[in-house]
């Protein structure tokens, strides 16, 4: 008997063996918009209660530390706080009062400014994803930054963790290199709106945000 198309990509990721190492920071650049671009195919992994769930990067954007847009922009407060942490920190905070967004410090310490992980690709850990989105599809589990941090279980208790350290919640690499990387605007902003700092993976079926900006 054949699977729906939906059960046999489940199948799949499920038996994926991905061997993952924490980034080393030595080799991280110290600059947002790099950041931007180098996060792009690490891997997040999330470690449950129930089992681990992992999740390729495939589209993120850029926040400045000049850019009005960022909530460094006015200097630190007891919520940005982990946004002037060094290169690597979680920053997540609650979005409109409905859904927690995870970013990534990207400068020196004491540098306001950081990446958003907009979307992933889910690789392992389906059924724990499915679970924490109520059955969402493989494609739309972790498709935009609210639908990431509800698939990984991440809110606030996760603020300023290192995220380049194994811990309930880290980044790693697998190897895995991105050929292409495109680059838009940004999604849902009103304050420097056009500002091209959105960047994602050419071709990856779990990137947000409308088809004309994912050309």
């Amino acid at each position: 008997m054949r699977l729906p198309l939906h059960a046999r990509a489940d199948a799949n990721h499920r038996r994926a063996k991905i061997a993952v190492i924490p980034v080393a920071r030595s080799a991280v650049p110290r600059d947002t918009v790099a950041l931007a671009r180098f996060l792009l195919g690490k891997i997040v992994v999330r470690r449950l209660s129930a089992g681990t769930v992992l999740g390729r990067i495939v589209e993120t954007e850029a926040y400045l530390e000049a850019d009005p847009a960022c909530h460094a922009f006015r200097g630190m407060t007891a919520r940005n706080r982990s946004l002037f942490l060094e290169v690597g920190h979680a920053y997540v905070y609650l979005c409109y009062g409905t859904s927690y967004l995870l970013n990534v410090s990207s400068e020196a310490a004491g540098t306001g400014a950081g990446v958003l992980l907009r979307a992933l690709e889910p690789l392992s850990g389906i059924e724990h994803m499915r679970r924490a989105r109520e059955g969402a599809g493989v494609r739309d589990l972790a498709r935009g930054p609210g639908r990431l941090t509800a698939a990984l279980q991440v809110d606030r208790r996760h603020d300023g963790i290192d995220l380049f350290r194994r811990g309930a919640l880290w980044i790693g690499s697998d190897g895995t290199s991105v050929d292409a990387i495109g680059q838009s605007v940004r999604i849902g902003l009103t304050k420097a709106a056009d500002a091209r700092l959105r960047y994602f993976v050419v071709g990856s079926d779990y990137v947000s945000g409308a088809r004309r900006l994912n050309a």
